[in-house]
């Protein structure tokens, strides 16, 4: 599969999942807040599809598109969301906190920027083992007013960390415009240039442009260039937190959710691919079935089992372990 048809794919699984996710939700048994991409697939297929699978990445609240475009398992992803013993953090963290080290996705979290610092140690440990390995560390424009950014950023400068830095800057922080929060004109690419990163600034909803971009930037940072900051402007279509429509409240300017909705990066992957209807509608049908399986694997599954409830508060002691 080339990889026009694998960003496209990787788009479609996380589009279909992230719908299947809203028109589930309101069944009242994923019982955790959920963030959700729709609209902003291609940024996530685009960087995910540019890391090799030994790459290590952290991401966000909002991390579902990055954990399956690095590849982890939708089955356990859907599990965890309904709280079982299945799932990638055995039922345990819901939506916000997913992890599948098979796939280099280490682990999201809920408290905005706090896998910032995290995805920048493991680039450090990285670069200690001499390992080919790069960090991805996937943020939002918000994460980028956290004070732990530029400590992160300015460590990873200062050591030369094989880290890149990819934001999806979707406009807003909640309800916040980045009108209201950042001096007009005021790039974030130009934030991260400003103090001392290599920073490139792409089409968050052309995922052959976000795919380009990235693997140029992973390609210098592997090469020992340093860390680089990706700037990817696209938009969520849907609420904050939540399955549903939120337009009616009025923080967006009237139409702009339209505006964005007309430059739905599926369409124009499809185009850009150049796929027949024979190949659309096979993929569609392998994306729907997956999707599906992991549903029905999910409801079925038991939750963990009470006696469990302790485990993994604390690491064993070290005398302790086998």
């Amino acid at each position: 599969m080339n990889s026009a048809h694998a960003l496209l794919e990787n788009m479609l699984l996380i589009r279909r999942t992230e719908e299947a996710i809203a028109r589930r939700y309101p069944e009242q048994r994923m019982r955790c807040p959920v963030h959700l991409s729709i609209g902003q697939e291609a940024a996530a297929a685009g960087v995910g599809l540019a890391l090799e699978r030994q790459d290590q990445a952290v991401s966000t609240h909002r991390a579902h598109a990055h954990y399956l475009a690095k590849g982890g398992d939708l089955d356990a992803m859907i599990a965890e969301l309904y709280g079982k013993a299945s799932g990638c953090c055995g039922g345990r963290g819901g939506s916000m906190h997913l992890s599948d080290p098979q796939a280099g996705f280490l682990a999201s979290t809920a408290i905005v920027g706090n896998s910032i610092p995290i995805g920048v140690g493991m680039a450090l440990a990285q670069q200690q083992q001499g390992s080919r390995q790069i960090s991805c560390v996937f943020l939002g424009d918000g994460a980028t007013e956290e004070g732990v950014f530029f400590e992160s950023a300015n460590f990873a400068i200062v050591r030369k960390l094989p880290v890149l830095f990819a934001c999806e800057n979707n406009l807003y922080s909640v309800y916040s415009p980045l009108s209201k929060r950042q001096p007009a004109g005021r790039s974030l690419a130009g934030f991260a240039e400003a103090i001392g990163l290599r920073a490139i600034t792409v089409d968050g909803n052309d995922a052959e442009a976000v795919y380009a971009a990235a693997c140029e930037a992973v390609t210098t940072i592997r090469n020992g260039a340093g860390p680089c900051f990706i700037e990817m402007p696209t938009y969520r279509w849907l609420e904050h937190c939540g399955a549903f429509d939120d337009d009616h409240l009025n923080y967006r300017p009237e139409g702009e959710l339209q505006v964005w909705k007309e430059r739905d990066p599926i369409p124009r992957q499809i185009e850009r691919a150049g796929v027949s209807r024979e190949w659309l509608a096979a993929c569609e049908a392998r994306v729907a079935a997956r999707v599906d399986t992991a549903f029905a694997k999910a409801e079925a599954a038991p939750f963990p089992d009470a006696d469990s409830a302790q485990d993994g508060i604390y690491a064993t002691p070290l005398g302790e372990r086998a």
